[in-house]
């Protein structure tokens, strides 16, 4: 018997978490199948890392397709900023830059925004259109814009919400940028994560209007927040606690660098254990410690590379089997920050990711929070 994409998209609403019956309406109404172009990739480990694999409607048959389209996944749907060739087989190597997200996790964040009929709402992030859809069913089309850097995703998302019935204000820009002099918008909702909060953002959304994205960084430590604007221009708001994120906005992604080397360093015992990082909130603070690091590795061997000076450190077991030891390199010692962060937030009881809050002054200073705003603190980077 045919598989019903009517039948498959209620019972995708039915699993949702708990949400406003006005998202599960529009989970059950929008055809999600309608914003793939017939393909998109899905990630396995090859011999050098994440591979992608393509899978093809033609190839597989509609009703295994249908099935992969309505599970609560994210599907790739482009590679290093360029659309994929499907015909091409495997990609064995590159970095996701778009995506279909797992519907739950749309949702999610549509409903940390506070998102209330008759509201405007700017999306900031089009990609594949599915979540601008989602908008348009809960709001009426004429109260949706969104913005969307990429022109060529942009022109698919315009033809699949076509396709569906659906005729937003779609805007080519960069949506970090973008102002519209002559709106002013309820609700912004963003599809990427962040490093910091665009100053555009603040000046796009009314007072008492909110923000709803996933601050991340280069140690993709992330976390879902929603900001509430002031009278004065600035913004404050707390982190929801929920595992979500989103890729980061291309200009807020980490720049290209060369293979490393694990340089010895200097050698010393370790005063925290590496396996901390495994905890979110502990690796938020990690993140907020050492900004221009990424974090390789897992477990108690992890190691922190500097982008910008090639600093390194890393972390073993330490060779009297007692402890860890951590070997640091270059003209920062990315753990001696690291590690002076995580003491302090183990010592106010180690909180989790929603006892975490974020300040935006009205001069655009921007920091994150521990316990309250007058608590312990990390400037965001510029």
């Amino acid at each position: 018997m045919p598989v019903d994409a009517a039948q498959l998209r209620s019972a995708l609403a039915g699993r949702l978490p708990a949400v406003d019956p006005a998202w599960r309406a529009a989970v059950e109404a929008v055809p999600r199948e309608l914003f793939f172009d017939g393909a998109f990739y899905r990630a396995r480990q090859g011999r050098r890392g994440t591979e992608w694999e393509p899978v093809v409607q033609a190839l597989i048959g509609d009703d295994e397709w249908l099935a992969l389209v309505y599970e609560d996944s994210t599907w790739v749907t482009q590679i290093d900023g360029a659309d994929a060739d499907w015909s091409a087989g495997v990609v064995a190597a590159g970095d996701a830059t778009s995506s279909s997200t797992l519907p739950s996790l749309v949702v999610r964040t549509l409903e940390a925004a506070g998102i209330r009929d008759g509201d405007r709402v700017l999306e900031i992030g089009t990609g594949t259109g599915y979540s601008t859809a989602l908008l348009s069913h809960r709001l009426g089309e004429k109260h949706v814009t969104s913005v969307e850097v990429d022109r060529a995703l942009a022109a698919r998302a315009a033809a699949h919400l076509a396709a569906a019935g659906y005729v937003p204000r779609l805007i080519v820009d960069d949506g970090l940028d973008w102002r519209d002099e002559e709106t002013e918008f309820d609700r912004l909702v963003a599809t990427c994560s962040v490093r910091s909060i665009p100053t555009s953002w603040l000046w796009q959304v009314r007072a008492g209007g909110t923000i709803a994205v996933t601050l991340s960084g280069w140690m993709m430590a992330s976390g879902l927040l929603r900001l509430t604007v002031g009278e004065d221009g600035g913004a404050q708001g707390s982190f929801t606690g929920e595992p979500i994120s989103y890729m980061l906005a291309r200009p807020h992604g980490h720049p290209p660098r060369p293979t490393f080397f694990r340089h010895e360093g200097e050698v010393r015992p370790s005063r925290v254990n590496p396996v901390l990082l495994d905890d979110r909130a502990a690796h938020l603070v990690a993140q907020l410690a050492a900004p221009s690091a990424e974090l390789l590795g897992s477990g108690d061997e992890v190691t922190l590379l500097d982008v910008a000076t090639g600093s390194l450190a890393w972390t073993e077991a330490a060779a009297s089997g007692d402890g860890w030891s951590v070997h640091q390199y270059g003209p920062l010692r990315l753990w001696d920050q690291v590690e002076t962060a995580l003491a302090g937030w183990q010592k106010t009881g180690s909180p989790p990711l929603s006892a975490f809050g974020v300040t935006v002054t009205p001069d655009m200073q921007q920091s994150v929070w521990m316990g309250d705003p007058e608590g312990p603190s990390w400037r965001l980077p510029a």
